[in-house]
This record gives structure tokens, C-alpha cells and sequence, in this order.
């Protein structure tokens, strides 16, 4: 059985749609783009995927025992978060909130995946640094290493490389590919980057019109993947 299965589902806003029905599942070990213009329902389906709102109708479906707070996720960064006046360690052990329950503390157990998860991303010595000292992409490792505390099986991403260089936003993507290949860590992630979804993604999810779910493969041969070519692999 898939880990998540939408079924379909028909994102909107007061009962207002504003896209067609969604068909689409993610099995453990995929990597999932999704893509499509500005306004085009990317980031409210990621709010109904985390049951921040709730559906127009339709279903999804979660698989092989996944509970919602098990996936992590790294959201776009606000200005007033980039902002925010915490330790490296705070922030990523704040990951662990959704393993915490009602305790008001953390156990050794969480901080140990902690110091694994700032380990992982490369930034153990930044630890007691306040989080607003560093830079965009040392904050992107923090809050990546923040939602693996919270994932145990599923990632989602929303722009991971929004305003970073260039030589930062591959090493983003390495990064990611690495957790997805070695770790087995499912991945969605939003991007607006289509040359890195033919390169990194098992499949892609065009939300727009027309709407498409398939590998890359066949995204490549399909009308949305004209964009390529069309706008030189970004939408």
C-alpha cells in the first residue's frame, strides 16, 4: 500500500475549487516534485496534505501505518524567520515537539537524534549560534535537520532553495538526494526548478493545467514537460 493516496481531491477555499480533482500515491523511497506556476494550488496542497485545511472533497489516504505528525517539513522562510532570535539547537531540537506529547521537556533519546540530525546536515559547530547570525544556507540546514527530528519516514519541502546561490542550492540538492538514496527518506517537495526535477525526481506532479502525475520519464514526453524547452526549466 502507498504512504499517502490522494484520491480525488479538490483543493480550495471556502468551498470555492481552484483546481481539478488530484489522483496521485507516494510509495516509501520516492522522490516527488511538484511543479507548476505561481497560483496554481502548490502550497495549499501541501497545507491539505499536513491537514492544515481541509479538502473541497475527496480523500487522502495515509499507508503502512504513517501518522501525519511523522512528517517533517521545512516550509519557505518569512523574513521575520530568518529573523528569529533562538540557538541552532533550540530550533532543531524544537523538531522533537510532535514526540514530546504534553512533557514539557526533552529526553536524552531526542536530544541524542538532535545532535545526529545537526551532525547529518554538517553544522554540530554551529550549535550555540544564534539562528539570525547565519547565513541563508546554514539556516536551510538548520530547519532541514529541524524536520528530520520530526520525520521518520516522509519529507516535505516547500522551496528548500529559495534565495540561495547557486553552489548552495546544489549543495541543497545533494543533500536531499543523499537522504532519498542512502536513508530511504521519502521526499515532496515544491519547486519551481524543473531542470532539478528531471534530474533528481522519481516522479512529478504538474498542478496546473493540464494536470499530470508520472515519472520523470513520461513527464518529459508530456505537455507540461514542454515548459523545459519553452521557459528553459523554470516555471
Amino acid at each position: 500500500m502507498a504512504l499517502i493516496t490522494c484520491q480525488d481531491l479538490v483543493l480550495g477555499y471556502a468551498g470555492k475549487e481552484i483546481l481539478s480533482p488530484l489522483n496521485f500515491s507516494v510509495q516509501a523511497g520516492d522522490y516527488l516534485y511538484i511543479v507548476g506556476e505561481n497560483g496554481s494550488g502548490k502550497s495549499t496542497l501541501v497545507r491539505t496534505l499536513l491537514h492544515l485545511q481541509s479538502p473541497v472533497r475527496g480523500r487522502i489516504i495515509l499507508g503502512e501505518g504513517l501518522d501525519r505528525r511523522e512528517i517533517g517539513y521545512l516550509p519557505q522562510q518569512t523574513v521575520a524567520q530568518r529573523d528569529f532570535p533562538a540557538s541552532v539547537r533550540e530550533i532543531v531540537l524544537s523538531g522533537c515537539q510532535g514526540r514530546c506529547g504534553a512533557r514539557p521537556f526533552y529526553t536524552k533519546e531526542e536530544k541524542a537524534l538532535a545532535r545526529e540530525a545537526m551532525e547529518r546536515m554538517d553544522i554540530l559547530p554551529l550549535a550555540g549560534r544564534c539562528y539570525r547570525e547565519l547565513s541563508g544556507g546554514q539556516q536551510q540546514r538548520v530547519l532541514l535537520a529541524r524536520a528530520l527530528c520530526a520525520a521518520r519516514r516522509v519529507l516535505l519541502l516547500d522551496e528548500p532553495v529559495a534565495g540561495l546561490d547557486p553552489r548552495t542550492t546544489e549543495e541543497m540538492y545533494a543533500l536531499l538526494e543523499e537522504l532519498n538514496e542512502k536513508d530511504g527518506m521519502t521526499i515532496l517537495m515544491i519547486s519551481h526548478d524543473l531542470r532539478a526535477a528531471v534530474t533528481y525526481a522519481s516522479h512529478i506532479l504538474h498542478i496546473g493545467h493540464p494536470v499530470f502525475f508520472g515519472t520523470r520519464q513520461e513527464f518529459l514526453r508530456s505537455e507540461p514537460g514542454s515548459f523545459l524547452t519553452v521557459k528553459g526549466g523554470n516555471l
